[in-house]
Order: structure tokens, then C-alpha cells, then sequence
């Protein structure tokens, strides 16, 4: 039986970075990380949009904006250190006709209360960063930038287990590896595997997109529930590039905390054009032809699941013929950018989203933490996570030790 301090449950870039500012801290803890998976940042963490989040979008005073703005100069400073590659570009929300004028307005104040650079700009001046965007008027927010975040999970795995120090804890990374159930005996958790059982102090559930069925198996009852969100991707053909500098962005519907279909310049020189937001067949259900008809009959009877679809069906409608239609998809994009064609465009990756739902169902948009006894359940951790990873790290970390005393 392996023995640790602290396990964590997840080798998401949450629960890395978990490991990574533990073991920082107190470079003589035992950590395990188990991830059911065969390498980490297999799905949100690998799988997401790569921008790097100035912190532009969230409500004032929230944790999201908080952790955003301490977990992006963090992640900047990790990333130069280490040589990971990221780059500080920049990107446009454009207010793309006068209807959206009083949401960028209310934008422009809201960066100023979370203390992000935002400069409202003219249609000439847009025209100037991005020559074929299209709009009334637009915000720059310099701070916005593209990383890879598979990079930085690796990172994070590789000082976790890979510390030499005569006086050094050790650190353990258990892949392809599943989490069945615990038991608490003598008052340490036995954590039961498909690789063997793990004794441990304290236990970190990271799970991401399995986080309220790991907080169940640990004897917790989650206020949240998981509903899984698909997001599919189209990518620019290489003749078609030069249509995006850095990224574009339109000015957001604030009843939803997804940010419309945009245009990102990834780092490698590739332009993505995505996500739309259409509710997932399945939490890992990445092709469309293969559902889970587990992970379906979990959502369908989710608490508050009906209440959500009540509300906003017309709005999920939209995101439905958006992807079933890449003509819809592309008119969606030619808002942006109206010399973007169908041609342009060839089907790309697609990433699921944890969606945390409420019981009254509501779109739970901020962090959610069950702790008892000697389990820590990171319940929802939505965008910008992996840019506040290590602000997030630091805040588990600090729970965690106060737990183990």
C-alpha cells in the first residue's frame, strides 16, 4: 500500500498546480496525484482555448476576479522562468453594432474596478490592430495573450515528482489509474484504486469534469451539479490566416458565462475559430457519436437542469444550429470578420466544459469548495482557471494545511 500526506484526485492543471505550490510550501510532504487518464491535462486542461485572461470579465470582488489577476502575473512569471511558451498579444472585444455599445460600455468600467488595462478604441483604430475586424467601436485589452497550458501541466508534474532534496517529501504521479471508493480507518483515508489502495492524511478531489461524482464517492453531498458543455472548434486555413493578428473577440451576453464564437492566433501560428457552447452528449463525449447515456440521464435530472432549459432555450437553439451548420458557424464569425468564407474553415478539435449547476438552476459562475473532515472537493473551477491556476493552488494549498494541522 503506498502512503502519502495528501493525495489529489485529478492531474488537471488544478490540481498540478495544487501539488506544485504544496510542495513548495512544504517540500516535506508526501503528495500522490492520481489521474485516471494515461498522461495529465487530458481533457479541460489540454483542451481548452489557450489564452492567457487579463481578468476583464468578472464580477468585481468575486473570487474569479481576484484570483485572476494574482493568478495571471503568477502564471507569467512561472511560464519565463521555466521556458514554457506564452506570448502577451493582446486582443479586441468588438462591439459589433450599437446594440452592444452599453454592454462594452459597461465592460470598460468593469476593467477599470478589477484594475485591467481596457482602451476604448474607434473603428479606425481597430482597423489599425486588426485590418479585417469589423465594428463600431471596440475595447483593447493589452494584457490578454496565448500560452500552452499542456506545457505548464507538465511543468507542474515535473517539480512535484521530481524533487532530489535529502530533506524533500516525495511526489507521485499515478496515471491510468481509477478511483473506486475510501475508507477511513485509524483516522487516515484509504483510498481504493484500480492500481492498489493509497493511505493518506488528507484527500483533494481536482476531478474537473468528474469533480461532484468524486465528492460523492468520498462521503461528500456537493450543492452542485456537474453539467457538461461542448465546445467545437473550426480552424483557418493557412491562405486564410493573415485574417487575424492576435484575437477577436465579440462583447459577451452577460446572462451566460460563455463568450460567444471567437477568433484566437494561437501560438504555433494557427488560427481557431470557436467555441460555440452546446450541451455535451457526454462528460468526455468528444465525437458525437459517442454518447453516454450515463452522463446523460446525470444531466437530464440534475436538479434545476429543466429550470435552466426554460430559460434559455432560444439562446440554445442558436448555439445547436451553429453547430450542426457551419454555414451558421461562419455567419457567426463574418460579424467579426466579413471577409472570413466557408472555405477558409476546416473542422478542428473539441473541448467539454464543466458547467457547475445550481439546485434553483442557475449557472453557478464562480469557485465552489465542500470541505469535510479530511476531504477538500474543488466542485467547480470555471474559466479562467488555468490562467489562476496557481493562485488556485495557493488557496487549496492554504485550506489543505489548515486541515493537516
Amino acid at each position: 500500500m503506498q502512503t502519502s500526506d495528501i493525495t489529489i484526485i485529478g492531474a488537471g492543471v488544478v490540481g498540478l498546480a495544487t501539488a506544485y505550490q504544496l510542495s513548495r510550501r512544504e517540500p516535506a510532504l508526501n503528495i500522490v496525484i492520481i489521474e485516471k487518464e494515461s498522461e495529465p491535462a487530458s481533457h479541460q486542461s489540454g483542451r481548452n482555448s489557450g489564452v492567457l485572461h487579463s481578468g476583464i470579465y468578472y464580477r468585481p470582488s468575486s473570487l474569479k476576479a481576484e484570483l485572476c489577476r494574482t493568478g495571471r502575473q503568477a502564471m507569467v512569471e512561472f511560464c519565463a522562468s521555466e521556458g514554457i511558451p506564452y506570448e502577451v498579444c493582446g486582443k479586441v472585444i468588438v462591439a459589433l453594432d450599437e446594440g452592444d455599445l452599453a454592454r462594452l460600455q459597461a465592460l470598460e468600467e468593469r476593467a477599470k474596478l478589477n484594475g485591467v488595462r481596457a482602451t476604448r478604441i474607434t473603428p479606425a483604430e481597430l482597423h489599425e490592430l486588426e485590418p479585417y475586424a469589423s465594428g463600431v467601436a471596440a475595447l483593447h485589452v493589452p494584457d490578454t495573450g496565448v500560452i500552452d497550458f499542456r506545457a505548464v501541466c507538465r511543468q507542474f508534474a515535473m517539480h512535484v515528482t521530481k524533487r532530489s532534496s535529502p530533506t524533500s517529501g516525495r511526489g507521485t504521479l499515478m496515471v491510468s489509474t481509477r478511483v473506486y471508493g475510501t475508507t477511513v480507518k485509524n483516522g487516515s483515508s484509504i483510498v481504493h484504486t484500480s492500481e492498489g489502495d493509497v493511505k493518506t492524511r488528507t484527500l483533494v478531489n481536482c476531478a474537473g469534469l468528474q469533480s461532484d461524482r468524486v465528492a460523492h464517492l468520498f462521503g461528500q453531498r456537493p450543492s452542485v451539479r456537474i453539467v457538461p458543455f461542448k465546445g467545437e472548434f473550426y480552424e483557418l486555413l493557412p491562405q486564410a490566416r493573415s485574417f487575424v493578428r492576435n484575437l477577436i473577440y465579440p462583447v459577451p451576453d452577460p446572462a451566460f458565462p460563455f463568450l460567444g464564437v471567437h477568433l484566437t492566433r494561437m501560438l504555433s501560428g494557427t488560427v481557431e475559430c470557436g467555441p460555440n457552447a452546446v450541451l455535451a452528449m457526454g462528460r468526455e463525449a468528444y465525437a458525437p457519436w459517442h454518447p453516454s447515456a450515463t452522463d446523460l440521464v446525470a444531466t437530464f435530472t440534475a436538479p434545476g437542469f429543466w429550470q435552466l432549459a426554460g430559460k434559455h432555450w432560444r439562446a440554445a437553439l442558436g448555439e445547436v444550429q451553429r453547430s450542426l451548420s457551419k454555414y451558421a458557424f461562419v455567419k457567426a464569425l463574418q460579424r467579426l470578420a466579413p471577409a472570413l468564407r466557408s472555405e477558409h474553415l476546416v473542422p478542428a478539435r473539441a473541448g467539454i466544459r464543466a458547467q457547475a449547476l445550481g439546485a434553483d438552476g442557475k449557472l453557478v459562475d464562480d469557485f465552489v469548495f465542500e470541505e469535510t473532515d479530511s476531504v477538500l472537493s474543488v466542485c467547480n473551477a470555471p474559466s479562467p482557471a488555468a490562467t489562476a491556476s496557481l493562485a488556485i493552488g495557493n488557496v487549496v494549498a492554504d485550506r489543505v494545511l489548515r486541515m493537516t494541522g
